[in-house]
């Protein structure tokens, strides 16, 4: 199973770990949409980030 992944806040402001989070996953720009497969590493990123992005499962 896939994830597609949506950058929907700024990450102005943000803490550090939440800003790193977000570009190792691939997000840098607002709206931007990566597809990652879903894993415990993805999903623990996912977590920390929640209240960032929107969570969409791809077939």
């Amino acid at each position: 199973m896939k994830l597609q992944i949506t950058l929907k806040k700024s990450l102005i402001g943000r803490k550090p770990n939440q800003i790193k989070t977000a570009h190792a996953l691939g997000l840098k720009k607002i709206n931007q949409v990566v597809v990652k497969e879903s894993n415990e590493a993805i999903n623990g990123m996912v977590k920390t980030i929640s209240h960032l992005v929107d969570v969409t499962e791809v077939a």
